[in-house]
């Protein structure tokens, strides 16, 4: 039986009076249902009683013998340990009212509201407020101090009674009714603290009256618990009155006090599991955030590291919106998962110095720095990449260009070849007169210039195809046969007309020959002749109409025109889309580099509480993301640009590459500044440093960061002193812990941790091992049988799952070393 005379702490009148505000329903419902009234009445008035006995007296009738206040008054000192004002002994009305009211005085001098309740009423014998009144005596004094897990009052003693009753089949504590009716939780209780007393095992839910019987009767004959209440009232109604099982549960806990000491070993022992429990959890995630990272870096690299050319502009302009939509769509939420990586591993690294534990070490291959080197590489293989593909495109546009110019030439000089072969091999000259023939000789000069002034056009047929074999053409094979044959028949027009200029040349002396015999008709026939010949020329110049392609080449003026027109439209669009993209651009680095330089500033001079900063940030954070429209906006323009194959912008000096990268620069450096007060946040809340404290540090850190240079050391030396500490060796030491890497780099963040493990105190190895030897009794070894009766069950296979057997000389099989396993909490990290 606990003795409650000994000292009872007061609590704040404010908090208690709120407490009760909530919990005194008593008197909207109290008598709604006959039976609860009845329950309450016995309950009540048992639990009078097993104070009242310390006395020497107790009550029969509860509304009837508290009228004159004497025994009201006697239950209060009983209590409460303490003395009341001397009662009135009268026997008259008003030394009663003056009695209750003495009684009612020290009540409310508890902190505790007494709603609706005169001393009037209860002299007068009120039922209702009577009873009213001893529950409010019962929160006060008996559940209102029981405290579990940061739980108080009727929640605290609810967690009190799952925590107990967990590991029992049939069992699930929710409320102070129905989940009492079968008699299996009131049993459970008493099993848990004293297995000695109770079978647990041959209880059957079917039987509840058996059960609670048994339950009652225990715990009168063996714990000191008076029986409140009766199982067949409790059976026949639907839902027992909570109030009289909260008062009956409360004896329970009370009786129990004794074994606090173990209930403390536990708290302590699930704090620190559940400390490991979500540390590990974060480090499953974390290495799976980061393998699924580096994986997906994996497979991009090679796509982004492949060379192979396309055949046309289309062709690349593809793989272009491949990499734009690689850009756009598919990169971003990488950038943030690598963002999350790292506030994540920041996050467990400040949680794991908070507890105690050693730092966070990633498997082989997953560290910080192996995921931002294979960042690094990938943005790299990205940038390479880009610039192929944009010379790619340039160099598949020039060699359409040159492909259309070359088969247009070539189909130029094809169709002026065309029948020149026939022409040249006939031998019209065979039949002709000597005048015919040098008309021939003359029309064949004039070819022969022609000729001439076709060589220039084959070989800048040949050139072209010289130029797109270099430029590794993909059709080129067909390119070289038709230039092979354009070069192969214009030898042969070459040897041709060699030929017949010879075959002319000596058709023309034969005929000479011939023509002195008639030189005398030929004088005396000259005019005629004369006339004959000029005639001849004349028709003959008008037949060879080798003028044609100079009227073609005429006609080609306007078409030419109406290209250049054409060209000139294009390259004023362009030059539209440039200056669109330069404004949109200009505005969007502009917005970035002002963001960077205010978060900079926001960083160094955040005032107000930490959550006010959070707030703030998050704020902040949420006025940048609505700016992701223009971002979109820019790339669209960005896109028009690469479909127009326009390769330079003289309007500004910004790339699209340039500003994604700021942009990322700014959204993780936003998210990084708010993880850092998310930090500050968990090392305040774990340390209990005061907001007086952080605002030391960080004025004295920031007027470290600002000077940080070639002596920097030396400031942070200043800074360390200006905080108290001194000496070489101190300083040292303090490096050691705050920059052990000597990278010469100290965050805050390993600052504030430091200055918080100067001056606050955790848990220890050593703790947790004295909370387990309570839990084992003193033994040196733990079973799994304790484990899953004092820790909740997934505490307790936590334990038994990472316990290794217990080799001492004392072992017992299923004996499990909990000491080890202590130390390994704080040790080794990754169990």
């Amino acid at each position: 039986m606990v003795d409650y005379h000994a000292a009872h702490h007061q609590c704040s009148a404010g908090g208690a009076q709120t407490y009760m505000e909530q919990e005194n329903d008593w008197d909207r419902d109290l008598l709604l249902d006959p039976a609860w009234e009845k329950q309450q009445r016995k309950t009540f008035t048992a639990w009078c009683n097993s104070h009242l006995r310390k006395a020497g007296t107790q009550i029969e009738n509860i509304e009837q013998d508290f009228r004159d206040g004497l025994k009201l008054m006697l239950l209060l000192e009983v209590i409460s340990g303490e003395r009341l004002p001397k009662p009135e002994r009268g026997k008259m009305r008003v030394h009663k009212i003056n009695n209750v009211n003495k009684a009612l005085d020290f009540i409310a001098s508890k902190g505790v509201k007494l709603v609706s309740i005169g001393a009037e009423e209860i002299v007068d014998g009120n039922a209702k407020m009577t009873l009213g009144m001893i529950w409010t005596i019962i929160l006060r004094f008996a559940i209102q101090d029981i405290s579990v897990e940061e739980t108080s009052a009727k929640e605290g003693l609810l967690l009190w009674c799952q925590r107990k009753t967990a590991p029992y089949k049939n069992v699930n504590v929710q409320n102070f009714h129905i989940s009492w009716k079968d008699g299996l939780a009131f049993n459970a209780l008493i099993h848990r603290h004293r297995p000695d007393l109770i079978d647990y095992d041959s209880l059957r839910k079917d039987d509840p009256v058996t059960n609670l019987n048994n339950a009652f009767e225990v715990a009168e004959k063996h714990l000191d618990i008076p029986k409140m209440l009766d199982a067949e009232d409790i059976v026949g109604t639907a839902r027992p009155d909570e109030k009289a099982i909260m008062t009956y549960v409360s004896s329970f806990y009370h009786a129990f006090s004794g074994a606090q000491k173990a209930e403390t070993a536990a708290n302590r022992i699930c704090k620190v599991l559940a400390v490991n429990q979500e540390n590990e959890q974060m480090m499953e995630d974390y290495e799976k955030l980061a393998s699924d990272l580096l994986e997906w870096i994996r497979r991009t690299i090679p796509w982004l590291e492949n060379r192979t050319q396309e055949k046309t502009v289309n062709d690349m302009q593809a793989k272009q919106e491949d990499f734009r939509d690689y850009r756009c769509v598919h990169k971003p939420p990488k950038v943030q998962e690598k963002c999350q990586l790292e506030i994540s591993f920041n996050t467990l690294q400040t949680k794991l110095r908070l507890s105690n534990r050693p730092a966070f070490m990633p498997s082989e291959g997953r560290m910080m720095s192996d995921i931002n080197g294979a960042w690094h590489t990938l943005e790299g293989a990205e940038k390479g990449y880009e610039e192929w593909i944009l010379s790619e495109i340039r160099r598949l546009e020039r060699l359409e260009h040159l492909a259309e110019k070359f088969h247009q030439k070539a189909a130029i000089h094809e169709s002026w070849t065309d029948g020149k072969e026939a022409m040249l091999t006939q031998k019209d000259y065979a039949t002709s007169t000597l005048s015919e023939v040098k008309a021939l000789l003359r029309k064949h000069e004039a070819f022969e210039s022609d000729l001439a002034a076709h060589q220039d056009r084959v070989e800048q047929i040949a050139a072209i195809a010289q130029e797109l074999n270099e430029l590794d053409y993909y059709d080129s094979a067909s390119v070289n046969a038709r230039c092979q044959k354009i070069c192969d028949q214009w030898d042969v027009l070459g040897a041709l007309t060699l030929s017949r200029k010879e075959s002319l040349e000596r058709t023309e002396k034969q005929l000479e020959s011939i023509d002195e015999l008639y030189l005398e008709y030929a004088k005396r026939a000259a005019p005629f002749n004369n006339w004959m010949e000029g005639a001849m020329e004349d028709l003959q110049d008008m037949f060879i109409v080798h003028n044609i392609e100079e009227i073609q080449a005429m006609a080609m003026v306007p078409l030419r025109d109406s290209a250049l027109q054409d060209e000139l439209n294009k390259q004023n669009s362009n030059d539209t889309l440039r200056a669109k993209f330069a404004t949109q651009a200009n505005a969007v680095g502009a917005y970035i580099q002002e963001k960077m330089e205010e978060i900079g500033r926001i960083s160094i001079e955040m005032n107000g509480t930490l959550e006010d900063q959070l707030t703030h940030l998050k704020e902040y954070q949420q006025s940048i993301m609505s700016y992701m429209p223009e971002i979109n906006k820019l790339e669209g323009f960005h896109q028009h640009i690469q479909e127009a194959l326009i390769f330079d912008n003289q309007y500004t000096s910004y790339t699209m590459e340039h500003l994604r990268v700021g942009w990322e620069q700014l959204l993780t450096t936003i998210a990084r500044t708010i993880n850092e007060v998310e930090n500050q946040i968990l090392t305040r809340d774990a340390k209990g440093i005061s907001q007086e404290q952080l605002y030391e540090y960080r004025a004295s850190f920031n007027h470290f960061d600002k000077v940080r240079g070639p002596n920097w050391a030396d400031e942070f030396k200043a800074c360390l002193i200006s905080l108290g500490y001194d000496g070489d060796g101190e300083f040292a030491r303090i490096m050691g812990i705050v920059d052990p890497n000597g990278t010469g780099a100290v965050t805050f963040q390993a600052f504030i941790d430091f200055m918080s493990t100067e001056t606050t105190d955790t848990d220890t190895a050593d703790q947790v091992i004295a909370s387990f030897k309570i839990l084992a009794a003193d033994k040196n070894y733990i079973t799994a049988d304790e484990l899953r009766r004092e820790l909740p069950p997934d505490q307790a296979e936590y334990c038994i799952a990472r316990m290794a057997p217990y080799t001492g000389p004392d072992a017992i099989p299923g004996a499990l070393d909990y000491m080890s396993f202590s130390t390994a909490l704080y040790g080794e990290s990754d169990l």
